[in-house]
């Protein structure tokens, strides 16, 4: 006999454990995960980072409210963020500078000297750069883990290998099937599984947003000197990469976005080709190993903002997907203000109107 829930949430990454976890102890929560583990596609596979320009301005609401939970919950490192530029690009790296600032964002025009200092090596085609000295590294995974042991602390159960194969409404609300022949009855479906978001939609018979998942490439690098630890996230204000030190090593993406199905992504051998090269163009440093590499399959509605809330069209079905590349950053407010729309609890500190589904009716 299928056992009832209140809410059940497809997707067991860093949304759907966030929010089963604001959710628990108000409803009766099932948190489903279609492989061995949770976290095992893009949250186990991110280079985290808490700085508050990323995504734009509209995602920065969610981005500032995050802040002081993500503080509390000690899963912060300081490291500060600068993003360089050529002197061609100087009016980029103002404009960049005046908006944020504008915003609200603690951020400076840094010249030459400033840039030198931050970063050893620097080859001398950068001359102006944007510092935000607020940016931290996410502890990914210690985030991840305590929003599953508090979703389990309230009641709330996770089921993994539970691929979703069907889901149908009735009077009574849903029905799910899952591919190992379980099923489930709830009142709320959520849709929280990242890059399957779309191929949950059309399961339940919802209509897809156009989310995109779109692979991003990381590679681990061995350097000579070695990456210093006060070495800040380094940034292309035109986006052809970012690094930043890890234990030692070199983080390094050459911030590829490339349209790839729902799957277990694989690094691509040219993106690491491409981001080595680049990183030539930025420092004197000599590679001298590639140790690790992987990839990531970020999400994307079509105009990059994530979508949290009710399907206008579906009833029962509840969106809380299209994260992009700063779902981790902004998971604390991200969650409770899904959980509000969810359990219907009316605005928090966050605006939701420009996040709602409907926007794409």
């Amino acid at each position: 006999m299928a056992e009832r829930f209140d809410v059940v949430i497809v997707g067991a990454g860093m949304a759907g454990a966030s929010l089963a976890a604001e959710l628990a102890g108000k409803a009766s929560v099932l948190l489903l995960e279609a492989e061995d583990r949770p976290g095992y596609h893009a949250t186990g596979r991110s280079a985290a980072f808490w700085t508050e320009s990323y995504g734009g301005e509209i995602v920065l609401p969610l981005t500032a409210a995050s802040g002081p939970a993500l503080r509390a919950l000690g899963v912060l490192k300081p490291r500060g963020a600068l993003t360089l530029g050529r002197e061609d690009q100087r009016g980029q790296v103002e404009a960049f500078v005046r908006k944020f600032a504008s915003a609200g964002i603690s951020i400076s025009l840094e010249g030459r000297d400033d840039l030198a200092l931050r970063v050893p090596g620097l080859l001398p085609d950068w001359t102006v750069g944007a510092w935000e000295p607020d940016c931290c590294d996410i502890d990914v995974a210690a985030l991840h883990q305590h929003y599953l042991a508090a979703a389990a602390r309230g009641g709330a159960e996770l089921w993994c290998r539970a691929r979703l194969t069907s889901a149908a409404t009735d009077a009574h609300g849903w029905r799910i099937d899952l591919a190992d022949g379980r099923s489930a009855l709830c009142r709320v479906l959520v849709n929280a599984a990242g890059a399957w978001a779309d191929e949950v939609a059309i399961l339940a018979g919802a209509k897809p947003l156009g989310i995109a998942p779109l692979r991003r490439t990381i590679v681990q690098l061995r350097t000579a000197p070695d990456a210093p630890d006060n070495l800040p996230l380094v940034l292309d204000i035109a986006e052809r990469f970012y690094f930043k030190p890890e234990a030692g090593r070199l983080w390094l993406s050459p911030h590829d976005e490339v349209p790839s199905p729902p799957g277990d992504a694989a690094p691509d051998e040219l993106a690491i080709a491409t981001a080595i090269d680049r990183f030539g163009q930025v420092v004197d440093w000599q590679v001298e190993q590639v140790e690790r590499k992987w990839a990531g399959l970020r999400s994307f509605a079509p105009d990059r903002l994530p979508v949290y809330g009710f399907d206008p069209g579906t009833p029962g079905f509840f969106w809380c997907a299209g994260q992009g590349g700063f779902g981790i950053q902004t998971a604390p407010a991200a969650a409770r203000l899904a959980a509000s729309l969810l359990l219907g609890e009316g605005a928090g500190e966050v605006d939701p109107a420009p996040y709602l589904p409907g926007r794409f009716a």
